[in-house]
């Protein structure tokens, strides 16, 4: 059968002078879509239509071809079929209940995308009948409720939350689907909550109940009780993602094409990290971005500590035939959901939810070329901006006696070697996401800047310090490579000043730069580890001076000057006063010190000597602290 014959609903090929025979079902349809009653000749249409396998096409095409004035015409035998679809699904024939749940599915697509100009209210009236909505749509959900919570077979509670999925995804915006209204008047949150909390129903259905779940409170925005059943989806659905991506990784680093590249260098590196790409999956991150944001006991799942396995899945089993596959997603196999607890082990590392987020944003965030996975990188941002904020989270981040070792992934770069993950320090949780923070900064500086992203990414180090300033927590960190990859990022603000500012502020991110440089400087004793900490901090400024001289220059050269950024630039000329005065204290000892000795070029230790014997006769009071306190106010 050809392809336009089994859209069209016909059987077979037949001669010219005939008309082609269709399905039954397909000339049931075509009763619905005339003006005429199909049940008046008829008293047994609907039992005999709802026994019928359905022909989504075919229905879903009819409904987007409808005119104008035929809508109203038919609009009775529309209603009609919406009602008899739901009395359908209180049948004991498991036939008619799978039938009447595809054929609810075509009505809501096929209605919608026809009508995607026209009001959520004539929409409904289209589907149901504007006066007997609210009755239609409880029918429903109790229904559909019902299903989910009764002993229906597996499958037919798959097709109720893929209905459900439909219902909620068929518009492009989430807030302009009227239709959700009525569900949430129908609560249908007690079931699915049912789904989370069973280990076995959470294995088979947990990630479309995840994905509904984050959407309908997406909906609306209010504190939704969050079970460590949904932790457990979402925990296992990213690690399947990081487990696929390590298995490519894997793949690609052993053959030919590995031992090629060593031989050649590092020119095809961008077409292999094309090769690693692994479909990410938003659904999960907005299931998980709904409970950090709504809801601040999530926190307390993220941190909740298990056995870290390497988990392999089994082969794939059937699953039942959907009419759709929301939002283009693919959930974790089923053996990866439903893993038995294991046994702890002293051998095996411990490791959690924020862990594997982690690792999963490392990943995620290599490659925003393209808006999809900018996207996605964008919104891991976002979370770790809630998590951030969240006070019970960051005591959590900088508990010392929590320690775990988080192997992120890393772009492959030419000008270093790929990072051996088997000597990874057992740290903090906080010191996993700093080195996020500093891994992109250092790979995203290019010619397409993911502005936005970077400022998400400065903010983020921003309140972790915050957090250790008002806590007074000294974290052993390597604070030098985040100095070094916010001084880098500044040249390169500098360095590319003309094509970015005719799309973007970068004086507003070069000040929340300025200010990190700031707050080391000024509050710097109370959360560095040690005193080398702060020789570290101020060799690296006089080192990079004119870095620092540089964007002096052209800040000042803006900001004296009438136009567009004037006001931006003067804010970064005022918040470099700390800076500079470190550099016009300590160049003129350094030279000097280089003249006396007749030395050309002094070594980092020397350097670090001369700033200590000048900083033990400094008081960091003398500096600007009122500067980095005015602009600090404006950012927080």
């Amino acid at each position: 059968m050809s392809q336009v014959e089994k859209k069209a609903g016909l059987l077979r090929r037949t001669s010219s002078s005939k008309k082609p025979l269709k399905e039954k079902v397909v000339l049931m349809y075509d009763e619905i879509f005339a003006k005429e009653d199909p049940a008046k000749n008829n008293p047994r249409f609907w039992d005999e239509l709802f026994l019928m396998k359905v022909n989504l096409e075919y229905l879903e095409s009819k409904l987007e071809s409808i005119d104008g004035e035929d809508a109203q015409c038919i609009q009775d035998n529309v209603n009609s079929l919406f009602h008899h679809c739901v009395q359908a699904l209180g049948e004991e024939h498991q036939i008619k209940v799978v039938n009447a749940l595809q054929t609810l599915c075509a009505l809501f697509r096929g209605v919608h995308h026809k009508n995607k100009s026209a009001s959520g209210f004539d929409i409904i009236n289209m589907l149901m009948g504007f006066d007997k909505a609210e009755q239609r749509m409880k029918d429903l959900m109790e229904r559909l409720d019902s299903l989910l919570c009764g002993d229906s077979s597996e499958s037919l509670k798959s097709l109720c939350l893929k209905l459900l999925l439909c219902l909620v995804t068929v518009t492009d915006n989430i807030s302009q689907n009227t239709i959700l209204e009525y569900v949430m008047i129908n609560s249908i949150f007690e079931a699915i909550l049912q789904i989370l909390s069973d280990s076995s129903s959470r294995g088979q259905h947990g990630y479309d109940a995840v994905v509904l779940l984050a959407l309908l409170v997406n909906y609306r925005k209010y504190e939704v009780y969050v079970s460590p059943g949904m932790g457990m989806v979402v925990h296992q659905a990213l690690t399947e993602y990081n487990r696929q991506y390590k298995d490519k990784e894997e793949e690609h680093q052993g053959g030919f094409f590995s031992a090629l590249t060593s031989m050649v260098g590092s020119m095809f590196i961008a077409d292999a990290d094309e090769k690693l790409s692994v479909q990410t999956n938003e659904a999960i991150l907005l299931a998980l971005y709904e409970a950090v944001h709504l809801n601040r006991n999530f926190i307390t799942v993220l941190a909740q500590s298990h056995p870290e396995i390497d988990i392999v899945p089994a082969p794939p089993t059937p699953t039942p035939t959907t009419p759709t596959t929301p939002l283009g997603t693919t959930p974790p196999s089923l053996d990866v959901i439903n893993n038995p607890e294991l046994p702890l082990d002293p051998n095996l590392q411990t490791s959690n939810l924020l862990i594997t987020f982690l690792k999963y944003a490392s990943i995620v965030m290599q490659d925003t070329k393209d808006e999809h996975r900018l996207n996605s990188a964008r919104l891991c941002l976002i979370i770790l901006t809630c998590i951030a904020e969240d006070q019970y989270a960051d005591a959590f981040l900088h508990d010392d006696n929590m320690n775990f070792r988080v192997e992120l992934h890393r772009m492959p770069m030419r000008h270093r070697k790929k990072a051996v993950g088997k000597n990874i320090p057992s740290r903090p949780l906080v010191c996993a996401v700093l080195d996020l923070m500093v891994e992109f900064v250092v790979t995203h500086m290019m010619k397409d800047f993911p502005f936005d992203l970077y400022l998400r990414c400065v903010q983020i180090i921003h309140k972790l310090l915050c957090y250790q300033k008002k806590c007074r927590i000294r974290l052993h960190y390597t604070w030098r490579e985040l100095w070094s990859a916010l001084i880098n990022l500044l040249k390169f603000l500098m360095s590319n000043e003309t094509s970015l500012l005719s799309k973007h502020n970068i004086f507003h991110l070069a000040l929340l730069i300025v200010n990190l440089f700031n707050m080391f400087i000024t509050y710097g004793d109370t959360f560095l580890p040690t005193s080398n900490s702060y020789d570290e901090l101020y060799y690296e400024i006089v080192r990079m001076h004119q870095v620092f001289d540089n964007l002096y220059c052209m800040v000042l050269r803006v900001s004296t000057n009438a136009g567009q950024w004037k006001e931006g630039a003067s804010k970064v000329t005022h918040a470099l006063v700390n800076i500079r005065a470190i550099v016009n204290h300590f160049n003129p000892k350094i030279e000097s010190y280089a003249a006396v000795n007749h030395i050309s070029q002094l070594s980092e230790e020397q350097v670090r000597s001369i700033s200590l014997n000048v900083r033990k006769n400094v008081s960091l009071n003398t500096l600007s602290q009122d500067v980095l306190l005015k602009e600090f106010s404006t950012i927080s």
